[in-house]
């Protein structure tokens, strides 16, 4: 069993949906997972966002307008008439679902009935298309009905996999399932969702349940790149990497990656490979157990962080001043992405969240507080870059030495170099780490043409 994920613009119009038979195995049964459709989510969290405003005229426009977008793109990709009309009667049962939440007074259970649409109406029109246009045997597997959260909102993977093998036991002889990605039910069984980007989670969680042989993540570029194709020059993919680095590069801000899609796979061992669907003869990434020993594999950038710099008013203990901060962080169930300590004071880099304000008064409790805002985290990542005999590091702060920087985090990962920027260096910096320290031959997969093997590039 191969799970595939397709993100928002590989669904992104009926063209790019039929596309996609001819990407999916023919040698074996797999799930294909799907997102919304691109800008969809956008458009309903839009309408969520008017509805608590108590915009709802807008809201009803904004919602006509997508409906009859659908309804243009089922037109387009489902020629036959018989087939158009059913597919369009389940396409208003997902808008009549949305305009009938209109009246009433927003909460959380229907902003996510809204939110989760998306991917009941791309899987549903995918489905027609498969079995109705090309006549295949497809079945459509209600992620509804089995994935869920516990009550702590973490992934119930013993549900997950219980749910899921007995859905696939009623159909021994298909080889083709498809359902959605991001939504689930939560611990009480309401609609719930993994957040932006949880397609992703969603594939490895299922290719988890499924022992799956491969996972792939398909998107709009060949693979994980060394560094930000989006504002540096001169970037290019990486063919391995080990899971332990993807999950660096992921959590500090790779885009191409869910934070917590990793782990999922990373527990089984089940190899994830990210391709692109507009050129999928690239290899892509491979991300294994197996990775890629030495060098500096890539660098990735996390924004929206502030400073918060603490120092002990020394009427608190010196080892119960640490375990007070943390406790702080703990109980507005705030995570720390970075941290410096010495004996009386302490540096965490922290997302901006609503809470920062009572997290500050709590900290002042503990002495003076110091906050600096717009700052980024840039991650260096490579294969046992954290050794004595390695020169990577010293390259990285030589290319750096103009550049203020407010943290250093060296050591806690063997694995990652971490280093707390301004904001406004974060695109100089990035540009910098390209030219000096991936141009200077310390990268190990530099300017490999797409022809060449990945066994090549190991060798």
């Amino acid at each position: 069993m191969k799970v595939l994920k397709f993100g928002g613009t590989s669904v992104g119009t009926a063209e790019r949906m039929r596309m996609l038979p001819a990407l999916l195995p023919t040698d074996g049964p797999h799930i294909v997972v799907l997102s919304a459709m691109s800008g969809t989510t956008n458009v309903l969290a839009t309408i969520v966002q008017q509805l608590y405003a108590g915009h709802r005229p807008a809201a009803a426009a904004q919602l006509d307008r997508l409906r009859v977008h659908y309804h243009g793109v089922a037109r387009e990709l489902l020629p036959d008439a018989a087939v158009l009309a059913n597919a369009l009667l389940a396409v208003d049962t997902c808008f009549d679902a949305i305009d009938a939440l209109l009246p009433l007074l927003p909460t959380l259970t229907s902003e996510r009935i809204i939110l989760a649409q998306g991917e009941l109406l791309s899987t549903l029109l995918f489905h027609r298309y498969l079995t109705g246009i090309l006549g295949q045997t497809v079945v459509l597997l209600p992620a509804l009905e089995f994935m869920r959260l516990r009550p702590d909102h973490e992934p119930d993977a013993s549900f997950i996999e219980n749910q899921l093998t007995d859905m696939l036991s009623n159909y021994p002889e298909c080889q083709c399932f498809i359902t959605q990605g991001y939504i689930c039910r939560d611990a009480k069984k309401c609609v719930d969702n993994l957040k932006r980007g949880g397609s992703d989670y969603s594939a490895t969680l299922i290719g988890a349940a499924v022992r799956a042989s491969e996972i792939q993540i398909w998107t709009d570029i060949d693979g994980l790149h060394n560094n930000d194709p989006r504002v540096v020059k001169g970037t290019y993919p990486i063919r391995e990497l080990s899971f332990d680095e993807a999950a660096e590069l992921a959590y500090f801000g790779a885009k191409i990656l869910h934070p917590c899609s990793v782990l999922p796979a990373w527990e089984h061992g089940i190899p994830l490979r990210l391709l692109n669907t507009m050129q999928p003869e690239a290899p892509g990434t491979l991300i294994s157990s197996r990775g890629h020993a030495g060098g500096i594999k890539a660098v990735s950038v996390k924004d929206g962080l502030l400073v918060l710099k603490v120092c002990s008013n020394r009427r608190i203990v010196a080892y119960d001043f640490l375990h007070a901060v943390f406790d702080i962080f703990k109980r507005h169930h705030t995570t720390i992405d970075l941290v410096a300590t010495a004996e009386t004071a302490v540096s965490l880099a922290v997302e901006e969240v609503d809470a920062m304000p009572l997290i500050v008064a709590d900290l002042q409790k503990l002495g003076h507080v110091t906050v600096v805002r717009d700052v980024s985290v840039v991650c260096v990542v490579g294969q046992q870059l954290v050794r004595s005999s390695y020169d990577g590091p010293q390259l990285v702060f030589n290319a750096l030495r103009n550049i203020d920087l407010h943290m250093i985090s060296y050591g806690g990962s063997v694995n990652s170099l971490c280093l707390l920027i301004n904001a406004s260096n974060k695109v100089s910096v990035l540009q910098i780490l390209n030219d000096r320290v991936f141009n200077a031959g310390i990268g190990p997969l530099l300017h490999v043409s797409d022809d060449q093997e990945v066994t090549e590039l190991v060798a």
